[in-house]
């Protein structure tokens, strides 16, 4: 009887294994089949060589133009003005006849006392009006020396230790729109405002501005410098984009081309469906304008992702589209 529930059980299991494993075996085929047959998905990349360029780092302020070396004009008797020859702004010459001073008193008539200019200048302080009376004492008029237009800028605290007279920067002002002029840092206050935590510069208009620049320029105007600090010079960088943080690392994704034999052509112009990426740790440096130094970890000519690098992962394969490289 034992033997016979035996058979019972083995036959059962041979006729269960003949209707279930033909099914399961076809469908493991097929998976096979659609495993082989299925693309391998291709990311879609934007790339750029990294180069030796010159990296030019700088400081972006506000300023003021104002009026360097000011020279009182004094009448020489005390009376009354006459005549004043000039306006607020006007350019004048040394020896230029500036205005007319009458001193004389009830009972008493002199002559007119001229007052001239003792110095090439412009007039930056309003002149007295005719009919006032003026006296040695008061200053009928300011000239701001030939060529003593200077800028005045404030300059965060953070960026003070990069300061030192004879930097050079470029000035652009809102009333000569699209042109840059030259000047360069003259001097640097020895101490830092606790309020506004800000140092003061002064900085003067060089070469052939220095001159243009009086008679153009004008105390009180706006500005906006461009002032130079250190030059990074002959560096392998990248642009700033280029650039992921992953697991505390600074990594880029260069291209290259793998070869059966497993060696790695790094992206030389390889057509698109051959092309992958290794994830590669870099030491970055300063960053100027979006461009990134790359200090170790890069060579000049490696192709890097910047665009589409959040979805890569090591040795995923690309395709480069609006190229630059």
């Amino acid at each position: 009887m034992k033997k016979k529930i035996i058979r019972i059980v083995t036959v059962s299991l041979i006729a269960a294994a003949l209707v279930f494993l033909p099914p399961i075996a076809a469908e493991s085929r097929r998976a096979e089949i659609a495993a082989a047959v299925s693309p391998v998905h291709v990311f879609t990349v934007r790339a750029e060589n990294a180069e030796i360029r010159t990296l030019q780092a700088y400081i972006e302020v506000n300023a003021n133009i104002i009026s360097g070396h000011q020279v009182a004009v004094m009448p020489d008797a005390n009376g009354r003005l006459v005549s004043m020859q000039v306006g607020l702004g006007d350019v004048v010459q040394q020896g230029q006849l500036l205005a007319e001073v009458d001193p004389s008193r009830p009972g008493a008539i002199f002559a007119i006392s001229n007052v001239h200019a003792p110095v090439s200048g412009r007039v930056v302080t309003s002149p007295h009006t005719v009919g006032s009376m003026v006296s040695p004492a008061t200053p009928l008029m300011a000239l701001a020396v030939n060529g003593s237009i200077e800028i005045e800028a404030l300059i965060p605290e953070r960026e003070v230790g990069q300061l030192r007279t004879g930097l050079e920067a470029e000035i652009r002002l809102e009333a000569f729109p699209g042109e840059t002029f030259s000047a360069v840092l003259t001097q640097v206050s020895p101490v830092v405002d606790p309020i506004s935590r800000t140092k003061r510069v002064t900085l003067r208009f060089n070469g052939e501005n220095s001159a243009l620049s009086y008679h153009r320029i004008s105390p009180g105007m706006f500005a906006r410098v461009r002032l130079n600090t250190r030059t990074y010079e002959d560096v392998v960088s990248v642009p700033q984009e280029a650039l992921v943080e992953h697991r505390g690392r600074t990594i880029v994704y260069v291209l290259y081309t793998p070869s059966e034999a497993g060696y790695r052509d790094y992206f030389n112009g390889a057509p698109d469906g051959s092309l992958r990426v290794e994830m590669r740790e870099v030491v970055a440096g300063v960053t100027v304008n979006r461009e990134t130094e790359i200090r170790s970890g890069l060579a000049p000519g490696e192709a890097v992702v910047v665009q589409g690098q959040q979805f890569l992962s090591d040795g995923a394969p690309v395709r480069v589209i609006g190229r630059t490289i």
